[in-house]
């Protein structure tokens, strides 16, 4: 018996991520509430959906239909806009740093103990001697989990301060200053990202470079807290914000600005006549290029949180006394350049794709009209 490839779909996806058409929210429907045509119309038809009382609200509100999904439609900067942005958020950074767990637990020993991690390749043989394959994969909990809750506040609270930065701006600064906004927007939604992120990279540092400390996060967590108190969970916080600031601020505001670049000269076509494999392939090659760039700005401050999460009492002016600048910038760096390229590639073409499966368009590429400036009356 076939299987219906819409029902399937459905099946997959939270039904609160859609909104059926008579039914959907509006903004301009609720500042209309109080009007006489609204009024009338309610008391005349009372189910009858705001905008077939108000043709000015019809032509305001733009529907996003779902794939192939009659009478089903997402609203674009609805709560379902932004819920579906946040479940994308959580598979796309979730799923990716989980999947890198190997190269990020080299990565942060070969910052911690150099003399014993000193290139990728024997990182990877001394932890393989050591521990076994099982060790490869020693933290995987606490990331998962982590960069989940980092990823649904991250992707999430983007699409809303970008839209609220640009709702204040108008249309005709925005375009002016897009690139200003989205570096506003990213580093506004990272601020809260790394609260909730802090605590789970506190323990994930500390299973991952002192073998012996815990197997995960169950009993690692609780062993934390016991010997540093709740407050030590929070204790790599500003280091964090300098390592994530910079680097969401520039995976954002690169990806943006490289995404339309490659759609206005290297692609002939408009985006909205590319098909959708194309465009996911531009959100990929857009991710990985900014993702080096991300690299390159936040390591330092990457170096920093993996030194003070695994020393306790550190500070960061022992981390400069024992690392030195020139570590501080370059230990690491080419391992953590290959990783969060291939990551931030990942986590955008995860996002992107999610959005596509149900039936928001992809991110960036069509930059903005400027506003229509009226001719002189002669």
């Amino acid at each position: 018996m076939a299987i219906d490839s819409d029902s399937f779909k459905q099946s997959l996806l939270p039904s609160f991520l859609y909104s059926s058409a008579p039914n959907s929210f509006s903004l301009d429907r609720l500042l209309n509430a109080n009007s006489p045509a609204f009024s009338a119309s309610r008391s005349t038809i009372p189910d009858a959906p705001a905008a077939s009382s108000s043709p000015s609200i019809k032509a305001r509100t733009f529907m996003i239909p779902s794939p192939n999904e009659p009478g089903k439609k997402i609203e674009m900067y609805s709560p379902q806009f932004y819920a579906a942005c946040t479940f994308g958020g959580i598979l796309s950074c979730g799923l990716t740093h989980m999947a890198v767990t190997p190269l990020d637990l080299v990565k942060c020993n070969m910052q911690i103990d150099p003399a014993k991690y000193k290139s990728i390749s024997s990182g990877f043989g001394v932890l393989l001697k050591e521990q076994g394959v099982r060790g490869f994969f020693r933290g995987w909990v606490p990331t998962l989990l982590g960069y989940s809750a980092q990823g649904a506040c991250k992707f999430g609270f983007y699409e809303f301060f970008k839209k609220y930065y640009s709702d204040l701006a108008g249309p005709e600064y925005f375009a002016k200053y897009k690139t200003l906004i989205y570096l506003a927007g990213s580093a506004s939604a990272e601020v809260i990202a790394d609260v909730a992120l802090c605590p789970f990279e506190a323990v994930k540092v500390r299973v991952q470079t002192q073998p012996g400390f815990a197997r995960g996060l169950s009993d690692g967590l609780p062993k934390f807290v016991r010997s540093e108190g709740a407050v030590g969970l929070y204790k790599g916080i500003v280091p964090l914000w300098g390592r994530q600031i910079p680097y969401t601020m520039m995976k954002f505001a690169s990806f943006e600005t490289i995404v339309e670049m490659i759609y206005k000269y290297g692609i002939p076509t408009p985006k909205e006549q590319c098909s959708k494999s194309l465009q996911l392939g531009v959100s990929f090659a857009g991710g990985y290029v900014a993702g080096v760039f991300c690299a390159i700005v936040s390591h330092p401050a990457d170096n920093l949180v993996s030194f003070l999460n695994n020393a306790k009492g550190a500070t960061v002016g022992d981390a400069v006394k024992k690392l030195g600048l020139w570590g501080l910038f370059t230990r690491g760096l080419p391992l953590r350049i290959v990783m969060i390229g291939t990551l931030t590639g990942a986590q955008w073409g995860i996002y992107d794709a999610f959005k596509v499966f149900v039936g928001l368009p992809t991110t960036g590429g069509v930059a903005p009209a400027p506003a229509a400036v009226e001719p002189a009356k002669a």
